[in-house]
């Protein structure tokens, strides 16, 4: 039986599983698969099963927010996931790292999903092998990497960027941007924490690769065709670090 919002199962899932927020990228990655086959687009879910260089591997998108990633996970690991990388976007607090890479080692937990999982004193962490490979792969193409600390948070309008409705109501950003410096937070995000968290719970090896497209409350932002070749060579590196990572565990 297909599985309610992805609409996946057993015969049609990898073990191996890429996360994208946007389900566009999903399009842009499929471009690398060999016989990519399309599994099912439901509401945010866009997904494809293929190969790369040989070895099955699926695609999934799921929206922005640690609610959609959680039912993203629940449903991937229900179809056979063993492992999952979010490949995405983040916010840096550190600003010679825009076009670069983050590979967190862990997050802060301050997005509510994860928490009706288990409580906060569970940590989220990601899985130090797959992190490694997606160093090297990183370093491989030439690009930067920065293994810090994330910071998963729910409100986008009301702790990340200013808008209307946030200068109207007098929130000030810059609050949540010092507290996380002070923290030794590198980068913010809004799946990061409960992926992690769940990936942990399941058994499910998990890790974190994302572009750094934006710096605090996007005072900074890549733009145009360097947003277009970041996010190019994003899917590029998730990929290769698939089959990196693939072939490691064959050698072992």
């Amino acid at each position: 039986m297909s599985t309610l919002y992805l609409g996946t199962d057993q015969d049609t899932v990898a073990k191996y599983v890429l996360f994208s927020g946007d389900p566009w990228r999903v399009e842009v990655i499929k471009k690398y698969l060999d016989h990519p086959k399309k599994v099912a687009f439901q509401r945010e879910f866009n997904t494809y099963t293929g190969t790369y260089k040989g070895v099955e591997v699926t695609v999934t998108s799921t929206g922005i927010g640690a609610p959609s990633a959680a039912i993203a996970m629940e449903e991937m690991y229900g179809s056979g996931m063993e492992v999952a990388v979010r490949m995405g976007t983040v916010m840096s607090m550190k600003e010679d790292m825009l076009g670069h890479f983050m590979i967190p080692v862990a997050a802060m937990r301050r997005e509510g999903t994860s928490q009706s999982y288990v409580d906060l004193s569970y940590p989220a962490v990601a899985d130090f092998e797959l992190v490694n490979v997606m160093n090297e792969t990183v370093e491989s193409v030439g690009k930067r990497y920065l293994n810090g600390l994330n910071c998963t948070m729910d409100g986008f309008y009301s702790k990340m960027h200013d808008s209307r409705f946030s200068l109207e109501f007098g929130r000030n950003m810059a609050d949540t941007f010092e507290e996380v410096k002070k923290l030794g937070v590198t980068g913010i995000d809004m799946e990061s924490s409960c992926m992690l968290t769940l990936g942990r719970l399941m058994g499910v090896k998990t890790c974190i690769l994302t572009v750094v497209t934006v710096l605090e409350n996007l005072k900074e932002t890549l733009k145009g065709q360097e947003r277009t070749d970041a996010e190019e060579l994003l899917c590029k590196v998730a990929l290769e670090g698939i089959y990196n990572y693939h072939n490691r565990q064959n050698k072992a």
